[in-house]
């Protein structure tokens, strides 16, 4: 049956998130998760390959589940303290599941250097929230880096946690987030990663797989509204987004540069090594500072976007409800 959400808690809890975000010191959810992803896996990441499998799946699972059910417990005394401080605390988790201010700030923090043609200060900003090897890039490759977070990170800090409070309410995002997090620890494909965090990094495809196709359309109207080519658009995501990587991913970034009217993709380096990407969109101009902009518009307009659809939908939910 679907949890159908308070919209008084919705509400607060994205208001919270677009104005408060993450501030530092707080308690926020994600750092108990990384603690025991840590833990578990420092202790149990060994073995055979099987065995690694089978102990990374466990850690995917509990870690959910337990994400899940410490959410709807906290809440559940928090009502019954009172209906105020319940939904308060509710609020809370609902903004510390999603990610808007934060990733808007993070795009910010190499935008404001690059604007100032300081590259290296900007090459540094992006070496917080890439695993690619920033050391040497151009403005350009700087700036594909950005846009290609903030398109991916869209989907995965944002309209994921909002579908998932629209069927689950907190605790079902909540677990959302704690498989985001495992994906972002140990859903990598190499030789510590690729047995242990197999389970984890697959979950966390299924689990952005709506979105992530709900997020071109998203973006489609965010487009619309700053008269960006979204028939092109259509088309550039239609034509590149399942040479990505990624089964997710090709979604939000080929329609961003498609709207945008650029290229993303190519070549990166990771630990020394080149790795191609598949290139998406067409290199109609050069990258520069100003797509990082048009991109957090982009991202800004879309995350309201899917507030109000969600919060729309809760709305009527609640209403049929009572």
């Amino acid at each position: 049956m679907m949890f159908i959400l308070n919209p008084i808690s919705i509400g607060l809890g994205f208001l919270w998130d677009q104005i408060v975000g993450d501030p530092p010191k707080w308690p926020h959810p994600v750092i108990f998760m990384g603690k025991v992803i840590s833990l578990y896996e420092g202790r149990f990441n060994q073995g055979t390959p099987r065995q690694r499998r089978l102990k990374g799946a466990l850690l995917t699972l509990i870690l959910g589940t337990g994400s899940f059910a410490l959410t709807a417990g906290l809440i559940g005394i928090a009502h019954e303290i009172s209906v105020i401080f319940g939904l308060i605390i509710e609020a809370l988790l609902i903004g510390s599941a999603l990610a808007g201010k934060s990733l808007l700030e993070a795009g910010s923090r190499v935008l404001q250097p690059l604007k100032e043609g300081n590259l290296e200060a900007a090459r540094k900003s992006l070496s917080w929230f890439v695993s690619r090897d920033t050391t040497n890039l151009s403005e350009g490759e700087i700036a594909r880096g950005t846009i290609e977070t903030l398109a991916e990170n869209f989907v995965d800090g944002i309209l994921s946690p909002l579908f998932y409070l629209l069927i689950g309410g907190a605790p079902l995002a909540m677990a959302f987030k704690a498989v985001s997090t495992l994906d972002s620890m140990i859903g990598y494909r190499n030789e510590r990663y690729e047995d242990f965090g197999w389970f984890a990094a697959r979950t966390d495809d299924w689990a952005n797989y709506l979105p992530a196709r709900l997020s071109v359309i998203i973006l489609g109207l965010a487009g619309w509204f700053y008269r960006f080519p979204v028939r092109k658009a259509f088309k550039i995501w239609r034509r590149d987004a399942k040479a990505h990587p990624s089964p997710n991913g090709g979604n939000p970034e080929s329609m961003v540069a498609g709207l945008l009217e650029i290229q993303l993709g190519g070549n990166n380096i990771y630990h020394g090594k080149i790795h191609h990407r598949a290139e998406m969109g067409d290199p109609l101009h050069e990258l520069s500072w100003q797509d990082i902009e048009q991109c957090q518009k982009l991202v800004r307009l879309g995350t309201w976007i899917s507030f109000l659809l969600i919060f729309g939908v809760t709305c009527l939910l609640f209403a049929n409800r009572h």
